[in-house]
């Protein structure tokens, strides 16, 4: 069995647990409907900025709540078994593609729940929509493998939320500024390709490091 063979079929045990186990995932989508009907009773339609800015901030918290749980499932055993089956290398790449599926699923519906309740702001939705997808892979592959990390430890979702969010805040920031420009905000060409390049180069270094990293944390 090959490389690319182990991972998918890594994949397809995780995307079928997921299924087997939808508690969790209407759990999460829950929490996003709540969140964005709270925000609708409280602030009807915000001015784009606020609007930006908000929606920013839940998928931070989305990314949170649907990863945290992707490495809690695996008992010592498991991973024991996954270790000689697999390896790490497959193991992290397994992880970091399942997580970037469901937090792109979150965040497509987040956006249309956004759109539906709290109002459509936006000039240039294919635009802002390509931005939410590059930015829901950027925020799952930094907090897979910081939960991959955290999973060592009993608190997980509190050693997460320590680590990550130094780390992810200029993610976030740079994320709401290139965003701007779905709602008609002008760049300079240039500096707009830039930033994507930026953060596609911040993606390509962390699953770098995670694929480097997390043999030596698995053998902890």
């Amino acid at each position: 069995m090959n490389a690319i063979t182990r991972i998918f079929a890594l994949l397809k045990k995780d995307l079928l647990l997921e299924l087997r186990q939808q508690y969790t995932f209407y759990g999460v989508l829950l929490y996003i409907a709540s969140t964005v009907f709270v925000l609708y009773l409280a602030i009807q339609q915000p001015e784009t900025d606020v609007w930006n800015g908000l929606f920013w901030m839940i998928q931070l918290f989305i990314c949170v709540n649907a990863v945290a749980k992707s490495f809690l499932q695996e008992s010592r055993g498991r991973m024991l078994y996954f270790y000689t089956i697999a390896g790490p290398g497959n193991f992290i790449i397994a992880k970091l593609l399942y997580n970037l599926i469901i937090m792109l699923i979150m965040s497509l519906v987040s956006l249309g729940l956004f759109i539906l309740m709290i109002g459509n702001p936006l000039i240039n939705f294919f635009h802002f929509l390509g931005i939410v997808s590059l930015g829901s892979v950027s925020l799952s592959l930094v907090f897979t493998m910081l939960a991959a990390i955290a999973a060592k430890a009993q608190q997980q979702a509190s050693l997460m939320a320590i680590m990550g969010f130094p780390i992810i805040i200029p993610q976030l920031l740079l994320l709401m500024r290139i965003s701007k420009a779905g709602f008609g905000e002008t760049f300079k060409e240039t500096a707009l390709s830039d930033m994507i390049w930026l953060l596609s180069g911040l993606d390509l270094l962390v699953i770098i490091m995670a694929i480097i990293l997390f043999p030596f944390l698995w053998k902890d």
